[in-house]
């Protein structure tokens, strides 16, 4: 059985970004998110060697959700300047190492990550890279999810001893429980969504 690596990119970024502060190139240029994500990719490389994986990525503008609720995501912070700066060297960064990034007008990553974890899984075992609570709903079957940051894999029964309830309640669990659960500065608004 193959092993399929999906990276939500969006949320590698933002964490690689908070990770280490006030790094910056001789011309004043912020480089800690560019710097802290690509030892995080080579890290994954060196360690796990994934034959496929693919760094998945929101769209720059606005999705089909705004589209049918004009205030999704109202109360979300933009991206801040110093990391906006970066962007395109993380991009080349993503690019020289040879992975492939998949970004699409108009659907979130966590949309485009289901979408493939549904039609890989079947054959294949899916490793979601991610620390979004909402993804979690998508692990079992051939499907786990792997926070990187804290080194956890989560299966079914890692969901349920984390949370207490099984995947499939993850979205409903996060929409009763609100703001309770701590959340990272990307995903203000980003409560309760079922992945689509």
């Amino acid at each position: 059985m193959k092993e399929i690596y999906l990276i939500d990119g969006s949320s590698y970024i933002y964490r690689a970004f908070y990770a280490m502060r006030n790094l910056n190139n001789s011309k004043g240029l912020p480089t800690n998110a560019v710097y802290i994500l690509t030892r995080m990719l080579i890290k994954l490389i060196k360690d796990k060697a994934p034959e496929h994986m693919v760094f998945v990525l929101d769209p720059r503008g606005p999705t089909h959700r705004h589209e049918k609720y004009g205030e999704y995501k109202a109360t979300r912070q933009r991206m801040p300047d110093a990391l906006s700066v970066q962007f395109p060297y993380i991009m080349d960064v993503v690019n020289a190492l040879g992975i492939p990034i998949i970004q699409m007008e108009k659907w979130e990553a966590d949309d485009i990550i289901a979408a493939l974890a549904g039609k890989l899984s079947g054959d294949n075992k899916v490793v979601i890279i991610s620390g979004d609570k909402d993804l979690m709903q998508l692990v079992g079957g051939n499907v786990v999810m792997w926070d990187t940051l804290k080194d956890v894999l989560y299966d079914p029964a890692g969901v349920e001893q984390k949370f207490g309830v099984r995947p499939e309640y993850i979205a409903d669990l996060l929409a009763i429980m609100g703001g309770q659960f701590g959340q990272h500065p990307r995903s203000s608004g980003h409560r309760g969504k079922r992945c689509t």
